[in-house]
């Protein structure tokens, strides 16, 4: 054998060798890390779906990806020292819940990709240059935001045409949430409703106040603006109002399986499938801020039929063909 030939051979053998190596040393497993503004059951729908995703697209928890949690329990002032935590376990992605958990994470790192599985209108909130290109290194999907409020408004009217005193809660914390209340009172107007009172709940200590006011204003029905902390505790705000037999128009459907009596929002399940898909593309190579932020496209009106018999109410036949889904 020629010294060429026996160069070759080496190489062969050495290049056969290194591959042998690679295939049996086990494969770089991703860490997704999961901000989450309640709680694992009340998140557990939208878990479900995220894994789902995340098992279509070929990847096995535990072999090739992890995915670590944490959650704020309803108390969103908790997201900056979670998201930190988030940072320092050094995951390679961080997946957000909600406008206050994005903005938690952003502020805890300029590396590391996140995406925004659900964010109220993110450009005017500041977390991003646009929908198209929102750069450094956010990118997911939103929920939209005040366009949806003239939906709200006009299916609460269809419901109970003779509506005049609608109250509001709020959190005044959600930086998004502030274009949904500024949306929701010029569509008041041109539809002859008028928002009050308007109440803030930026913690679980200000609920006590916020329902004492509502019920000395003694309104026609009720509005709560969308906003994830506020989510959490839909249980102690859909009693409230079932007792205070106040019908409701929620932003998440859940309020309605929990009792309320009516929700008009996008399919959470959708939004958080997407946010697997652009979790796959970052893990894949491509740059969270060249990814554009996909808006909704399915949207449903849930009506609890039940709560409107128990509120005395007789809902239109044509509302209730323009239902998605009702609650018997």
């Amino acid at each position: 054998m020629g010294g060429a030939a026996r160069i070759l051979t080496l190489t062969l053998v050495v290049v056969a060798l290194s591959l042998a190596a690679h295939a049996q040393s086990p494969a770089r497993v991703a860490r997704i890390g999961y901000l989450g503004s309640s709680s694992p059951s009340l998140e557990a729908q939208w878990i479900d779906a995220f894994r789902q995703r995340l098992r279509e697209l070929s990847y096995v928890e535990g072999r090739s990806i992890t995915l670590e949690y944490r959650w704020a329990d309803g108390r969103d002032e908790r997201l900056p020292g979670l998201a930190t935590e988030l940072v320092n376990a050094k995951v390679d992605i961080i997946v957000t819940t909600g406008t206050p958990s994005a903005f938690a994470a952003k502020r805890a790192t300029t590396t590391i990709p996140i995406v925004m599985a659900s964010a109220g209108d993110p450009v005017r909130s500041g977390l991003i240059a646009s929908l198209a290109r929102p750069g450094a290194n956010l990118t997911g999907v939103t929920v939209l935001g005040p366009e949806l409020e003239g939906k709200r408004l006009g299916y609460l009217k269809q419901a109970i045409p003779g509506i005049s005193r609608v109250a509001v809660i709020w959190n005044p914390a959600n930086p998004a949430i502030r274009f949904y209340l500024q949306a929701a009172q010029d569509v008041a107007r041109t539809s002859q409703l008028t928002l009050e009172p308007v109440t803030e709940i930026r913690r679980v200590e200000d609920f006590e106040s916020a329902l004492a006011t509502i019920t000395r204003a003694r309104p026609d029905a009720l509005i709560v603006r969308a906003d994830r902390f506020l989510l959490a505790h839909r249980r102690r705000i859909v009693d409230f109002a079932v007792t205070r037999r106040l019908p409701g128009m929620y932003a998440y459907p859940e309020y309605v399986d929990a009792g309320g009596l009516m929700s008009y929002a996008p399919d959470n399940a959708a939004l958080f499938r997407d946010a697997a898909s652009y979790v796959d593309k970052i893990l894949r190579g491509a740059k969270p801020g060249d990814l554009p932020v996909q808006e909704p496209s399915k949207f449903e009106l849930a009506i609890n039929l039940k709560t409107a018999r128990a509120l005395g109410l007789t809902l239109s036949q044509s509302l209730l063909l323009q239902a998605d889904r009702v609650v018997q």
